[in-house]
């Protein structure tokens, strides 16, 4: 069955990378799990959604609640800059889908939802960062508009494993799988 997707959330420069202007703290150390998810995905031929931020640099699609910082201190996912690039260990391939956003949810002012409802996909994958915002925001989404979502709990990044727990018990209460990497391939084979 080849009706689901894989959507892999703000892995760009400026939150991944040390020292980024958005560095998020655990964001590193879900590379591996990106990957092997991304390795599964792409043997299998399934879809993959590369979704991602760009703000112009004028701050004029930028929320309202990042806007000051990000005008008066250091700006980040500006297109046609490295920080805005999706990092190395991830490059999109020929095929895969990129999905501007410029808002937490992947959903919201895209075209995620009409590509995967024209690909027949019913169940996504989701994994990324970061927990309490974009990967939150999406998976909501997600469930608000009748997919079936699968959260790769070792492949999705917070600030804290506080953080990261929290967040998975609330998704798990609105009726999301949440399952780690091994276990998501092992149980897919």
């Amino acid at each position: 069955m080849k009706h689901k997707a894989l959507i892999i959330i703000d892995m760009q420069n400026d939150f991944v990378l040390p020292n980024a202007p958005q560095c998020v703290d655990g964001a590193l150390n879900i590379i591996p799990n990106v990957e092997k998810i991304l390795a599964y995905f792409r043997e299998h031929s399934f879809p993959i959604f590369h979704v991602y931020r760009e703000y112009r640099a004028n701050g004029s699609d930028i929320e309202k609640t990042r806007l000051d910082d990000f005008l008066n201190h250091q700006k980040y996912c500006v297109p046609n800059t490295h920080g805005c690039e999706i990092i190395d260990e991830l490059t999109p391939m020929d095929g895969e889908y990129r999905v501007v956003k410029n808002r937490f949810s992947g959903f919201m002012n895209t075209e995620l939802d009409f590509i995967l409802k024209r690909l027949n996909i019913q169940n996504i994958v989701i994994c990324g960062v970061q927990y309490p915002n974009c990967i939150r925001a999406t998976v909501f989404d997600g469930v608000a508009l009748d997919y079936d979502v699968t959260l790769i709990t070792d492949a999705t990044g917070a600030k804290t494993e506080e953080i990261a727990k929290a967040n998975i018990v609330d998704m798990k209460n609105i009726g999301v799988s949440c399952i780690n990497t091994n276990a998501y391939i092992g149980k897919k084979k």
